[in-house]
């Protein structure tokens, strides 16, 4: 699956090192196509009140698009990376 530029999608999996959790909601900021190995994206994570907090390069398959029946959630943050 492709992800167009500005979409949102969610977490696949925890990035300890951003403090960022599984079904967190980042913003595709960047597509970095690779041959024959998976391609990958940069992403620009946002606090509620839309401050960029992260900016990280992930693979496509640690990635998945967001539905329409999920619901989105606030967690507390202890401190931004």
């Amino acid at each position: 699956m492709s992800f167009e530029l500005f979409t949102r999608v969610a977490l696949r999996e925890d990035f300890p090192r951003y403090k960022l959790c599984k079904g967190d909601v980042a913003t595709v900021v960047e597509h970095h196509p690779v041959l024959d190995a998976e391609d990958g994206y940069s992403l620009e994570v946002f606090n509620a009140v839309g401050e960029t907090i992260s900016v990280l390069v992930v693979a496509e398959s640690q990635i998945e698009p967001l539905v329409s029946n999920e619901v989105l959630h606030i967690r507390v943050l202890d401190e931004a990376v």
